[in-house]
């Protein structure tokens, strides 16, 4: 067997674990690190479809500074361990109902999934890198993109006007 193919077995093993363990686990500081974890091995995904630029990316945004920032939160929230008595039973029954049909879908579109074969001829390996993505980016989705920027523009303005409200300030 090729070793990428060995690879990327071991990578979809270990993300598709590091997922179920995010759901799975009751402590919310273990679930953050497993998602960490399942960042890391999408990573490595992006690599094997020769994104690199993608693959950066996700580890800078996704796995540093969002998940950074939700340790922060629930280390500041101090969430306290929950007990499964106080969860009714309606809740759990409601629960596998929901899991139970999101499983079906899923499994219904992997059945009707088609997966092409490799052709060597087309093959380019250009289609993940920077320089394409930027020509894709800044050529057919300029308006978009400035418009995301004013918009995080927007925000940011926001949160600091209402972060830095003076004492007996009216809210907004």
């Amino acid at each position: 067997m090729n070793s990428a193919i060995s690879f990327f077995y071991f990578l979809s093993f270990l993300t598709v674990l590091s997922a179920v363990m995010v759901v799975v686990s009751r402590n919310p500081i273990h679930s953050v690190l497993y998602l960490i974890l399942t960042f890391f091995t999408l990573s490595g995904h992006y690599i094997l479809l020769n994104a690199q630029f993608l693959a950066a990316v996700n580890i800078i945004v996704y796995a540093g500074a969002i998940m950074v920032l939700f340790l922060f939160v629930i280390m500041f929230l101090n969430m306290k361990q929950d007990n499964d008595e106080s969860k009714t039973n309606l809740t759990k029954i409601a629960a596998t109902i929901v899991g139970g049909t999101v499983f079906v879908i899923l499994f219904g579109a992997y059945r009707k999934s088609v997966i092409p074969g490799f052709d060597p001829q087309q093959f380019d390996s250009q289609i993940g890198m920077i320089e394409n993505l930027g020509h894709l980016l800044f050529r057919d989705y300029l308006l978009p993109f400035e418009l995301v920027s004013i918009l995080l523009l927007v925000a940011m303005v926001g949160a600091v006007m209402l972060g830095k409200r003076e004492i007996g300030e009216r809210h907004f």
